[in-house]
């Protein structure tokens, strides 16, 4: 884009160039930086697993083992927030299949899980962001709920629409987009003894808005939160 036409209309048009380079420079930055610490990490981790995988059995090696796997997961979660993963390409995948996977995993988790869909039901997706994106919605509710509901359903006016809901504390309505935020830690029952870097919903947001959509957040009849995903067809 070249600016043309009256002086003060070139002036405006440079300024926000100006301020687009600026604000594209900051998030590459910060991009680049977080990708870098959390590559970093990775080195001084693998090293304490294998010496923990060598040394003979005493007391705390199963809990030092759950302390390094909560630290991998943090680490990947950043490395997901850094990356977008927005070089995937899109491929066709049955969101019956997908939501299936999530619940399983969130049974594994200890929770009660009920899954409605109604197959076939495909979707063209970047299939492993899209993945990410419902697995993190999924481990929360199973992480502060017991019950735990998957449903993927088309809409009428073309797309679909994901719901993951618990019967947990939920979040407060006032702070349904504070919870978004990247890093975000809201104080509230809903995180009390839950291990996380508050990333998982920025994760899925992104992951969601990058193929046209949303999520958003609302009370659920099981008594908990409701994240609902909705993708244009």
């Amino acid at each position: 884009f070249k600016p043309s036409g009256a002086k003060e209309v070139r002036a405006a048009a440079q300024a926000f160039m100006n301020m687009r380079d600026r604000i594209q420079r900051y998030i590459d930055q910060r991009t680049a930086l977080l990708a870098s610490v959390s590559h970093d990490l990775r080195t001084p981790l693998t090293r304490l697993r294998l010496e923990l995988a060598l040394a003979p059995p005493f007391k705390r090696a199963e809990a030092m083992r759950g302390d390094m796997d909560e630290m991998e997961h943090m680490i990947d979660e950043y490395l997901a927030f850094a990356r977008g993963e927005a070089g995937e390409t899109p491929q066709e995948i049955s969101l019956v299949d997908l939501i299936t996977a999530a619940g399983e995993d969130a049974r594994r988790a200890g929770a009660e899980v009920e899954i409605l869909a109604s197959a076939p039901l495909t979707a063209w997706v970047r299939p492993l962001a899209f993945k990410r994106a419902i697995s993190n919605l999924a481990g929360n509710a199973a992480a502060h709920g017991e019950h735990v509901r998957l449903t993927a359903r088309a809409l009428p006016s073309g797309g679909f629409e994901i719901a993951i809901e618990d019967d947990g504390p939920g979040i407060p309505d006032d702070m349904h987009e504070e919870a978004f935020r990247p890093f975000s830690r809201l104080d509230e029952s809903r995180n009390q003894n839950h291990k996380g870097v508050g990333l998982g919903l920025a994760i899925a947001r992104d992951v969601a808005r990058g193929h046209g959509g949303d999520i958003t957040l609302e009370r659920s009849d099981l008594g908990g939160l409701r994240a609902l995903i909705r993708l244009p067809g």
